[in-house]
């Protein structure tokens, strides 16, 4: 009796929250007002990371800005206050070592207060064939792009569970969820990410009920200098996506409260499709579409100068 009780209740609520997300679809939703809330974000220094703390700005939200490089650190935070940012706090701090992540985070907490929006944004890529990765940025990879996502969230959960209220935004990439050729460690850490995101969500927005709110985000490449060189077959599928663009839609999914972000619309479609056809039918796809070559004129964000190992630290 039990059993058909509990399924009643779970086809219930499947069909209830099926239509819900088809009404969605058609009927905007409301945008949440952040007026007041503590932002943080990840490598706001330049790209993504910059473009969203001055949407953010515009909307009498506190800024906390996070990044390797202070002096482009420190023109995010000009360019935010000219866009209307009463307050922007800016922090040097490189996400990759545990115990700066731990000792920025309470300086934040002492000077500025408790997070409400956290913005895992900062990211690195090395774009070389995997026996050619030497095993330091492998590492460096990982501890950017996804470990350092369990200090940062170790560091301000806690006072948002507490408060019972808060939002974490972890920035994935497609290579998050589809292995991409020439991109082992990249893609690995962005699985990883992903999958901690994830796990999140379901333990604390589903299990335990709380008010939390989470959003992750899977681009395609971005135009904004990480994979500069990489080409793709039929743009119209496969865009190098406009950074700007990008941002605009990542900010107006945190303002819906939006939980999973694809972009471009056709990722939907090759995530399922993924899963429906064979192996063999991937790779056939995947050459057609040109994601075995995509890599191949990788050229990463230079700087003159400077080697590229060091710029690719910077693009935290």
């Amino acid at each position: 009796m039990s059993t058909m009780v509990d399924t009643a209740i779970f086809l219930g609520k499947f069909l209830y929250y099926f239509l819900e997300s088809v009404a969605f679809k058609i009927i905007p939703r409301k945008k949440k007002d952040v007026a007041g809330e503590i932002v943080l974000i990840t490598g706001a220094g330049s790209g993504l990371g910059r473009l969203l703390a001055l949407h953010f700005a515009r909307t009498g939200a506190i800024l906390v800005l996070w990044d390797i490089n202070q002096e482009s650190n420190m023109e995010t935070r000009r360019l935010a206050k000219e866009k209307g940012g009463v307050k922007v706090f800016a922090y040097k701090c490189d996400c990759s070592n545990r115990q700066e992540v731990y000792s920025v985070a309470d300086q934040v907490k002492k000077e500025v207060g408790d997070v409400t929006i956290l913005i895992n944004n900062a990211g690195i890529v090395t774009g070389k064939p995997f026996l050619d990765i030497p095993d330091h940025m492998l590492e460096r990879s990982f501890y950017v792009n996804a470990i350092s996502h369990f200090w940062i969230c170790k560091a301000f959960f806690p006072a948002m569970l507490q408060a019972n209220h808060g939002h974490l935004v972890c920035i994935s990439s497609i290579a998050g969820m589809v292995g991409t050729s020439g991109l082992s460690d990249y893609s690995a850490s962005k699985f990883a990410a992903f999958g901690f995101a994830e796990s999140l969500f379901l333990e604390y927005s589903m299990s335990r009920k709380t008010n939390i709110k989470f959003t992750l985000v899977c681009p395609y490449f971005i135009k904004t200098g990480m994979f500069e060189g990489c080409t793709t077959k039929y743009p119209f599928l496969l865009p190098l996506l406009d950074q700007e663009y990008v941002a605009q839609k990542i900010f107006n999914a945190i303002l819906e409260e939006q939980v999973y972000l694809l972009i471009p619309k056709f990722a939907y479609f090759a995530v399922v499709l993924k899963h429906l056809i064979s192996p063999k039918m991937m790779i056939v796809l995947g050459e057609y579409l040109g994601a075995d070559t995509c890599m191949d004129s990788f050229k990463g964000r230079m700087e003159a100068n400077k080697p590229q190992e060091e710029v690719e630290r910077k693009c935290q």
